[in-house]
């Protein structure tokens, strides 16, 4: 009896994996490629921690932050409509992948020399690009950025994660190689960690188009504009729900060199990059949620319960290690580190489990196709967060605004869960249903 019991046992379990294998197999080369550059890039700042200035390192992190943050800007929604609508147009997806590049690079680019315009006119003496070729490099990495953002979503949505996975490892290896070259050159300045970001973009682009065979430059073809345009209120709506999550988060190391100082914001930044890092699994299979249900709405809710569930797991654990040994992480980066932060990191983690939440809500409005109306609330989380973070900065410096960062997500995702649970519990209630309409599930209504 015990053998039959581990024999059904066994078929069902295959028979899950089977209803859920373009999730499972998409989310694990995500997830893949994720453990994978994380491992590297832990390796890229305790490099960084290693062999150059706290101060260095501060500004270094928040002039990437506000590379990423154009990036988000520049990428204008574009690459996540793509994730949604490459499935629903055969035949005509390269057109779409290129017309959005197209789009998003130009518009990244711009809003990058806006900003270096703007920030030497108004902070002439302690502006954060300083040089000529230190412009150019945040330039073109903004521009950079957008264009991997784009050929990620694409990977992502033509359900090839794993061209995803071989990039995201490429990047993070070169530019390792190219910041321990810097170091050993002894180049130890901003310019320097800016330049190696920008570089490992570039290289990464060619890397991974060698690697597949020509599975980047397939992506694309002639830009198709006309269905662009055709799909351009959802490319708003996709855009006002990215910038309205993510904003945040993106921008938080230069709230905290200008809310606390570089040399905080360099300690800081160790521990924020690690659970960014954390996040970027439970971001990964939300992610992956949006095509796959897509292709196959009839497994919406068991594919929903299994992304969640896997993810909070996953966060709850990332948290514990944190809290349990945030001062030794600091360590490991740098000797002074502890004595600069403390203790005050040790609850970040937990911000996970709100993420993790927010992650999967933002997921089922892009299902739903309401994400305009979706991204007011999410705005107004961001809100929250801004406000609860710079009060808690200047209430009780960087203990302060670690907790009024992880108050305020644990907020939104608990408004968030409950979201969730009503949205499956009214899928499981309208379980009949879905075999006269099988392309429909109430987590798309």
């Amino acid at each position: 009896m015990p053998v039959d019991l581990v024999r059904t046992a066994i078929i069902r379990a295959r028979r899950e994996l089977r209803k859920s294998a373009a999730l499972v197999l998409n989310s694990s080369a995500l997830a893949i490629g994720t453990i994978a550059a994380a491992g590297l890039g832990f390796v890229y700042w305790w490099l960084a921690a290693r062999l150059f200035p706290p101060e260095v390192i501060g500004k270094a992190a928040a002039l990437l932050s506000v590379m990423a943050f154009v990036g988000l800007l520049g990428e204008g929604g574009l690459g996540t409509l793509l994730m949604g609508e490459i499935v629903r147009h055969p035949g005509r997806d390269r057109g779409l992948v290129a017309a959005a590049a197209s789009i998003g690079v130009v518009l990244g680019v711009g809003l990058a020399v806006v900003f270096v315009f703007g920030d030497a006119y108004l902070n002439s003496s302690t502006e954060s690009i300083g040089g000529w070729l230190q412009r150019v490099a945040f330039v073109l990495g903004c521009g950079l950025t957008v264009l991997a953002m784009m050929v990620d979503q694409a990977f992502v949505g033509n359900l090839r994660s794993t061209g995803r996975m071989i990039r995201q490892v490429l990047f993070s290896t070169f530019k390792l190689l190219l910041i321990a070259c810097a170091a050993v050159a002894g180049h130890t300045s901003s310019a320097a960690l800016l330049l190696t970001w920008v570089a490992g973009l570039l290289a990464s682009f060619v890397g991974v188009d060698l690697l597949t065979r020509g599975g980047a430059r397939r992506l694309v073809g002639a830009p198709d504009f006309q269905l662009l345009h055709i799909l351009r209120r959802k490319v708003v709506d996709h855009y006002a729900l990215d910038v309205a999550v993510q904003a945040p988060s993106v921008i938080m190391p230069y709230l905290v060199l200008v809310l606390l100082s570089p040399t905080t914001n360099a300690a800081f930044v160790a521990l924020w990059m690690l659970v960014s890092m954390a996040s970027l699994i439970p971001a990964a299979m939300a992610t992956v949620l949006f095509p796959v249900i897509r292709a196959c709405p009839k497994q919406s809710r068991h594919d929903v319960l299994v992304s969640v569930t896997a993810s909070l797991l996953f966060s709850l654990v990332c948290a514990v290690i944190v809290f349990t040994y945030s001062q030794q992480i600091l360590a490991v980066f740098n000797p002074a580190y502890p004595e600069i932060a403390g203790s005050s990191l040790r609850f970040l983690g937990f911000s996970l489990l709100g993420s993790t939440l927010k992650f999967h809500a933002c997921t089922l409005a892009r299902l739903g196709d309401r994400m305009r109306k979706a991204s007011r609330w999410f705005a107004l989380g961001g809100l929250l967060e801004l406000c609860f973070v710079v009060a808690g900065a200047k209430l009780g410096g960087l203990q302060g605004l670690v907790l009024g960062w992880t108050l305020a997500v644990s907020i939104e995702g608990a408004c968030a869960a409950l979201i969730l649970a009503f949205a499956v519990k009214l899928d499981s209630a309208a379980g009949p249903a879905q075999h006269e309409r099988p392309t429909e599930s109430p987590l798309q209504t």
